[in-house]
């Protein structure tokens, strides 16, 4: 599969202008790539202001994914604020390159930044039938609960995108590749760069990580798009060789 990772600063709170930047990115990308990875909250940074920047799913930004999706026959991906019956959800969209949508809902609410307080939680884990590949799409902080992203459901892509900041990149990336180790499995995150409304300094380092836990790409601080491939049947044949999911433990995750 051919990826595009879209690592960019974000204008605070407003969506079209993040929209209007990001255009710019994904028309300067030819029609070749099957999935276009966005940041955690690309329309506004990581925001508890949600008046000034929920859209409902009928909204603007998700009509304009759609366009885009079809546009560059590519599936697209990225976190917003999303309102729905009255409660707000830090919302990662997966939209078909058709226009359909799945979605999921952040289930760790970043406590340290009081989200749990302005967002309702998801309770369903997604995985995404995609061009033959199985996909777990998860959202930043969910990236520490390695019970919650352990490959149970036999995905062969884990992605994160996130608002990770430069304080605790060390984390980021030791993370990271500790999810694609553990579970066998392709491990993209894609974060932002620059600086927030709050003073938050972001460094990127978007990568992806192959299912050994070895860096194929990493983006460090540079803004722009970054490609990458990825083989499943490679991945697939290392699973067969080692055979370490199949000693995996059982659980049920209480949601």
């Amino acid at each position: 599969m051919r990826i595009a990772i879209f690592q960019t600063k974000l204008v605070w709170e407003s969506p079209k202008e993040n929209r209007n930047l990001i255009q710019e990115y994904i028309d300067s990308c030819d029609n070749s790539y099957e999935l276009l990875i966005l940041p955690e909250m690309f329309t506004s940074g990581f925001t508890m202001n949600t008046e000034n920047v929920a859209e409902p799913m009928n909204g603007e930004t998700i009509q304009w994914m759609q366009f885009n999706a079809k546009n560059k026959n590519s599936a697209i991906i990225g976190s917003l604020v999303i309102v729905e019956n009255g409660n707000y959800f830090n919302r990662l969209v997966f939209v078909f390159p058709n226009g359909e949508i799945e979605y999921y809902d952040k289930r760790h609410l970043f406590t340290l930044a009081g989200e749990e307080k302005v967002y309702k939680k998801g309770t369903e884990k997604l995985i995404v039938e995609y061009k033959g590949w199985r996909i777990c799409p998860l959202v930043c902080y969910d990236l520490r609960f390695p019970v919650f992203s352990r490959n149970v459901e036999n995905y062969d892509l884990l992605i994160y995108v996130a608002n990770w900041p430069k304080p605790r990149i060390n984390a980021w990336n030791s993370l990271l590749k500790a999810r694609a180790i553990e579970n066998l499995s392709y491990v993209i995150g894609v974060n932002r760069i620059g600086l927030d409304a709050n003073g938050m300094e972001y460094i990127g380092s978007s990568q992806v990580n192959d299912y050994l836990g070895d860096e194929i790409i990493n983006c460090k601080d540079e803004q722009g798009i970054f490609i990458v491939e990825i083989n499943k049947e490679e991945m697939q044949e290392t699973r067969n060789k080692l055979n370490f999911l199949n000693d995996k433990d059982v659980f049920k995750i209480e949601l």
